[in-house]
């Protein structure tokens, strides 16, 4: 089993969230939350605002710790054939633009980041991710922690 250690940004200001598009491999598109892979000794404190930067351009600062979500993907439903089974621990931080100039991430996974009414995300293609931070932005929780979101049709892994 391979395990992964990730920091999500959740950002909705007026209504609407900040989306980054995935483009997996084989095509695959995914609207998902800015964010990504904690690296070796980064603090996923300072690697939420990395990844948002690297992925939509945007400055952003961690206005609060939103909650954890630990999740297991089979490997039957890994983005690439022949991958082990994954344990995907998010951390979710909402967070606040403070500049910069929305942009798809140069040379990189994002396709394009956008800002997407709350209203139109049930239509989307997108990964739970998604509707995870959002409850967690909505809700917050005392224990930081959502009922598991079923995959399967628009909702992803």
């Amino acid at each position: 089993m391979d395990r992964r250690l990730a920091a999500y940004a959740v950002c909705i200001e007026d209504g609407r969230v900040l989306l980054a598009l995935a483009v997996g491999p084989d095509g695959d598109r995914t609207w998902t939350l800015p964010g990504g892979g904690v690296e070796h000794a980064e603090d996923p404190f300072d690697a939420v605002t990395r990844e948002v930067a690297e992925e939509t351009g945007l400055e952003a600062v961690v206005e609060r710790l939103l909650g954890v979500d630990s999740r297991v993907v089979p490997a039957g439903e890994r983005r690439r054939p022949g991958e082990p089974e994954l344990q995907n621990v998010g951390v979710f931080y909402g967070v606040r633009v403070t500049g910069g100039t929305l942009r798809p991430e140069p040379n990189g996974d994002t396709a394009e980041a956008v800002w997407t009414p709350l209203s139109g995300v049930a239509r989307l293609r997108r990964s739970s991710l998604v509707d995870i931070g959002i409850t967690l932005a909505q809700t917050l929780p005392p224990t930081g922690h959502v009922d598991a979101v079923p995959v399967g049709g628009l909702v992803q892994h």
